[in-house]
């Protein structure tokens, strides 16, 4: 039997193993999550923005100790682990106050006579797929507004995940939610495709990789169920001739080395004007080499270690590729000596189309810097990529930022700052980044039923 197990990326030794759950249980608590939903949604919208608050509430008053845990898990810094635990403590008090209103009825315009509106209501039990990148940030984000909505939640997390969706899971029974309305299960993939399958789920939530995407995507379709999928990313960060350098090249280093640069809306690619890649690459390779990289418990550690010695090994193939084909490396490109899944922080040049760097994301700790003679040429070399989730403009003149965002292939741009999230921003991509949005108010009508109510009268 497959089991979900803590191996501390820091160490490499295996702390706890937990049995994935048996067919009987997932059936259990697919008929748990079922008998749940008309009690949710039998609560009204103050008693269940009160849960969410209390949900909030508790992530506070265990801020150290769910901090600690992914730190052991995925090996997050210890400082970047409790930053995480707020972000998530801001989406719960987000929708717990502005989910309210994103569901009071819309009254539409009538040209035919009579009176009409659209309520938004409940669909039903829900299955998420999280990621072990931001154990509970991309949970925070798919959970809080559908509780709010009345959807009742599976949670399959990622299975070197375990304690954290266990602490989620308990989060939701000690804040007192229905029994049944967040369950965590420790499924394995067959398990997925038949919880898909199961005519009580209504929709299905990822977030991952292509490959797990397309995997999910399939499977709904063949059954007819609504997916949301946030997938990967090659973000490019576009640095105009006109643009501020120093405070570019810090930008940079935050976007793209925060979380050891395993973040799916992390600046990847670094497209930079020919006019100052000179001082931008040296300002930026200086401060990549004053990162504090070792133990991810100590608070003064940035780069921890990767979330796995086989995802490490995987990043430097790419980059041992795009060295074995000309590219040129600033800093770093290379695994460390010793235990623990590390690779140092690294800026590459040099790359071409050829190379696996130039097309593939680099999900580690890896930076890849382009010199570009015009503006019309970082646009194409920006959009030149299968995926569009996120992109970043850095130039002292916000018109022409705001004219190239409208011609930038993705679903969000920043404009002189970092990519970044917040509870009320509307978060998702395009192309091969995936569908539909999370966070904000879009994030609450993707899994709503928008029924139409009309009278005579």
């Amino acid at each position: 039997m497959s089991t979900y197990a803590v191996t501390n990326p820091a160490t490499g030794q295996i702390e706890k193993q937990y049995p994935q759950d048996s067919d009987a249980q997932i059936k259990h608590a697919l008929e748990m999550a079922a008998s749940a939903g008309p009690v949710l949604t039998g609560i009204d919208l103050t008693q269940r923005s009160a849960l969410l608050h209390r949900v909030a509430d508790l992530y506070v008053e265990r801020r150290d100790e769910l901090a600690a845990i992914i730190t052991r898990e995925m090996g997050k810094p210890r400082f970047q682990a409790g930053i995480e635990i707020d972000i998530v403590v801001s989406i719960y008090r987000y929708y717990a106050e502005k989910g309210p209103k994103f569901l009071e009825d819309e009254e539409l315009e009538v040209t035919s006579g009579g009176k009409a509106l659209v309520r938004k209501e409940a669909v039903g039990v829900l299955l998420g797929i999280m990621p072990w990148n931001f154990p509970y940030y991309q949970v925070a984000r798919f959970a809080a507004p559908n509780l709010m909505i009345g959807n009742t939640i599976l949670l399959k997390h990622a299975p070197q995940c375990p304690e954290s969706a266990l602490a989620m899971e308990q989060i939701f029974k000690d804040a007192g939610a229905p029994e049944g309305a967040y369950i965590n299960v420790f499924a394995s993939n067959e398990q997925v495709a038949e919880i898909i399958a199961d005519r009580r789920v209504q929709g299905v939530s990822l977030t991952g990789s292509e490959r797990a995407g397309a995997a999910v995507a399939e499977a709904a379709g063949r059954n007819l169920k609504k997916v949301v999928l946030e997938l990967g990313g090659s973000d490019p960060f576009i640095v105009l001739d006109d643009a501020d350098v120093t405070s570019s090249a810090r930008h940079a280093l935050f976007s793209r080395f925060g979380n050891t640069g395993q973040a799916c809306n992390a600046a990847k690619r670094f497209i930079v004007d020919e006019s100052i890649y000179d001082s931008f690459t040296s300002q930026f390779v200086e401060l990549v080499g004053e990162l504090q990289i070792g133990d991810p418990t100590k608070a003064e550690t940035f780069i921890g270690p990767m979330s796995s010695v086989a995802s490490r090994d995987a990043l430097a193939a790419q980059v041992q590729d795009a060295i074995d084909k000309g590219a040129t490396v600033l800093v770093g490109g290379k695994k460390m000596d010793g235990d623990g899944a590390y690779f140092e922080p690294t800026i590459l040049t040099g790359v071409t189309p050829d190379m696996q760097a130039y097309s593939e994301e680099l999900f580690g700790p890896v930076a890849v810097v382009y010199k570009v003679k015009s503006e019309e040429a970082a646009v194409a070399l920006a959009n030149d990529t299968a995926y569009g989730l996120g992109a970043s403009v850095h130039t002292s003149d916000l018109q022409r930022a705001t004219r190239i965002a409208s011609l930038l292939e993705s679903g969000m741009v920043s404009i002189n700052e970092p990519s970044g999230t917040a509870a009320e921003l509307p978060f998702g991509g395009i192309k091969r980044s995936g569908i539909g949005r999370e966070l904000g108010r879009y994030g609450m009508e993707e899994f709503v039923n928008r029924k139409l109510v009309k009278s005579a009268e």
